[in-house]
């Protein structure tokens, strides 16, 4: 079994907030990160895949290809939007990093060829981070 490793960093801006609740509960909740005014992140994405190697290229994947459905599936829709306005994966559920952690596991897990992916790794600070794995 082989690792294989991308990283690509983006960076988004959000609120927490879900519209389905109260102003109360979303502040009860999320506290100073519900407020009106949206806050952003530079976020850093690690992208891990794991499977065989093919005997005849020496690759698990082409990498160029790789960087290429990252780029469509994550850096189309995330990179310098606001989550909560420009994006459908944040209507009805909060942008915290474990929902846009998910949200990007399942994008590329549909994306990548049978199951390559292991794990997503999104990391909103330097010191914080969630991961998404199989």
């Amino acid at each position: 079994m082989l690792e294989l490793t991308r990283k690509m960093d983006f960076s988004a801006s959000h609120r927490l907030w879900r519209g389905d609740w109260s102003e109360e509960r979303n502040r009860s909740v999320y506290g100073s990160a519900a407020g009106e005014r949206v806050f952003g992140h530079n976020y850093s994405l690690e992208v891990t895949l794991a499977g065989e190697l093919d005997p005849e290229t020496g690759m698990l994947i082409d990498l160029s290809e790789l960087k290429q459905i990252i780029e469509r599936e994550v850096g189309e829709r995330f990179d310098h939007r606001n989550l909560n306005e420009d994006t459908p994966f944040f209507r009805d559920r909060a942008p915290t990093a474990e929902n846009l952690a998910s949200s990007i596991f399942d994008l590329l897990d549909a994306a990548l060829p049978g199951e390559l992916l292991k794990r997503v790794r999104l990391a909103p600070t330097e010191d914080l981070w969630v991961e998404v794995s199989r």
